[in-house]
């Protein structure tokens, strides 16, 4: 090894041994060094840390009740099972009530909606209370939908 190559290594805090052929490493530290003495106590009741233990977890409070609700009765059910005026669900409804209702292509035109989208809005309009809802291929072979108000 050369003169500078042992200069080179000195300066990487590697020590050389006294005939200046070898590099030798610095000692390990201890691995028992930084252990913690209680491995088996919780992490709140260490008594090594010094610091405050941790407060409770804050219990959960019961969920509130609603107040100020009547229950419904079969006037405003009708009234409410009807989409909001003005929407795209208002807009469907009102071609699904047509005397001959519309297709899937017609609802996905008028609406921008894609076919899965609409499929699901008609699984949800069956449900609409007040309203009997009728899936069936027309004359031409398309799948059509339609619904009429229930007396």
């Amino acid at each position: 090894m050369s003169v500078t190559a042992m200069i080179a290594v000195k300066e990487t805090s590697m020590t050389i041994d006294t005939i200046g052929t070898a590099a030798v490493a610095p000692p390990l530290a201890s691995a028992q060094k930084d252990a913690s003495r209680k491995k088996a106590a919780p992490k709140g009741q260490k008594g090594t840390k010094g610091g405050k233990p941790k407060a409770a977890a804050p219990t959960k409070k019961a969920p509130a009740t609603k107040v100020g609700r009547s229950p419904k009765n079969g006037a405003k059910a009708q009234e409410s099972a009807a989409p909001r005026a003005g929407t795209k669900a208002a807009m469907v409804v009102a071609m699904l009530l047509r005397q001959n209702g519309a297709t899937l292509v017609d609802v996905m035109k008028q609406t921008g909606w894609k076919k899965h989208t609409c499929r699901g809005f008609m699984v949800s309009a069956r449900k609409l209370e007040g309203y009997a809802f009728e899936s069936y291929k027309s004359a031409r072979g398309e799948h059509t939908y339609r619904m009429s108000r229930q007396s």
